[in-house]
């Protein structure tokens, strides 16, 4: 390391100001900065001066996520196996969904870092180390055949509207992989749902080519809940690929058709438990979003006048995007509530909304998108309530 850091130290003076690559001083900063913690700290404002910086945060969150990513990926090519009636061992199964989920993230990262490398080396500015997570989360959160172009304009789209023009890394309202997911839902409503988009049944670079079983369906635990009839109600079980029943074991674990990286609840909670130990999530915001979800699951159990009525909380906790949103989205540090007090409030009404939109929304069964962004609008107003609630109070005690 010591022999890179020597390297870098010579070749600086060609990207600073007046050297003969100083166009490119961004690109540099950026690269230097990822691979060393920057020796100076900010000139301005109310900074909290450590050693670790954004970007050893946001490399802790990436690795928080490889968890889920590589279940993600096996179970790629697990859903893929089950459709085709094939039994290739653990290691081709792994192999085909890593080569199907690679794409997808070259892309994800090749347009969003394409752009923010181009805004700063416009504005003369120093690169923007937030995409180093949207970029990892905006393949993970979405079916495992929606098309690169379909993610590379989807991600266009978000970086530029939900992220630069609010300023970039810090000051963005909303989570900028969440808008990439809602650009593509309501945009491409036809590759985002159904039951033919989240089990691939084709090859991959000419691995695991097949013809796909009779009776093969690969519509999610949610999406079979969302349709099913109120005659059903009692009796109703979700089924897999081949139809074969899920029960609550199975959702935990993740071996059923979703989103590429959303199914595992078990790697999802290894993730937590990452991001707990190092103080990067809070946990008063994971919790509250669980919490929020069992009231409301629990509420609409008394009712149970629909299937996702009936639903029981645990399995709503495992079903769909809830537990990953929990954990790496509603967590988010700059579009969630700030006040200590602010994330109790903002996780409960994640949680609550989450389920609410589920059970009373047939045509959008997840929930948990929605739920998050339209909190990431209030969270503002939450801190603001709470603080000025925190300062009435300390004048009445100051009177007294």
């Amino acid at each position: 390391m010591k022999a890179l850091r020597n390297y870098l130290d010579k070749i600086k003076p060609n990207f600073e100001e007046g050297g003969k690559l100083s166009m490119f001083r961004s690109v540099f900063e950026g690269i230097e900065t990822f691979l060393f913690v920057p020796g100076s700290t900010s000139k301005s404002g109310v900074h909290i001066h450590d050693s670790v910086d954004s970007k050893r945060v946001m490399t802790i969150v990436v690795i928080s996520l490889i968890p889920a990513l590589l279940f993600g990926m096996y179970n790629t090519g697990y859903q893929h196996n089950l459709a085709i009636d094939a039994h290739p061992g653990f290691w081709m199964t792994f192999i085909y969904g890593f080569l199907a989920v690679l794409p997808k993230i070259i892309v994800s990262y090749a347009v969003g870092l394409g752009i923010e490398f181009t805004v700063a080396q416009i504005k003369k500015e120093e690169i923007q180390e937030g995409f180093l997570v949207s970029g990892m989360l905006i393949p993970m959160i979405v079916p495992i055949d929606t098309p690169l172009w379909m993610i590379a304009v989807a991600t266009a789209f978000a970086v530029i509207f939900a992220k630069e023009v609010f300023g970039g890394t810090g000051y963005n309202v909303f989570n900028v992989a969440l808008v990439t997911r809602a650009f593509l839902f309501f945009a491409y409503p036809a590759d985002m749902s159904g039951d033919q988009v989240f089990v691939r049944t084709d090859s991959v670079f000419g691995l695991g080519g097949g013809t796909v079983v009779d009776g093969f369906s690969g519509a999610t635990p949610l999406g079979q809940i969302a349709i099913a009839g109120k005659e059903l109600i009692g009796s109703f079980h979700n089924v897999d690929v081949l139809g074969h029943t899920i029960g609550t074991w199975d959702l935990f674990v993740g071996l059923i058709p979703g989103s590429i990286a959303e199914t595992s609840v078990i790697a999802i909670l290894l993730g937590a438990a990452i991001l707990l130990f190092t103080g990067v999530a809070s946990w008063k915001t994971m919790m509250s979003v669980f919490v929020g979800g069992i009231f409301m699951a629990g509420v609409f159990n008394l009712i149970g006048s629909t299937v996702v009525m009936t639903v029981t909380p645990l399995d709503h906790l495992f079903l769909g995007g809830f537990a990953f949103g929990a954990v790496f989205m509603a967590t988010d540090p700059v579009t969630s509530a700030r006040t200590e007090t602010g994330k109790y409030i903002y996780g409960l009404l994640i949680g609550a909304l989450a389920i609410i939109i589920r059970a009373l929304n047939p045509g959008y069964p997840e929930g948990m998108m929605l739920a998050i962004l339209l909190m990431n609008v209030f969270a503002p107003l939450i801190d603001y309530y709470v603080v000025e609630s925190n300062i009435s109070r300390r004048l009445k005690r100051a009177v007294k």
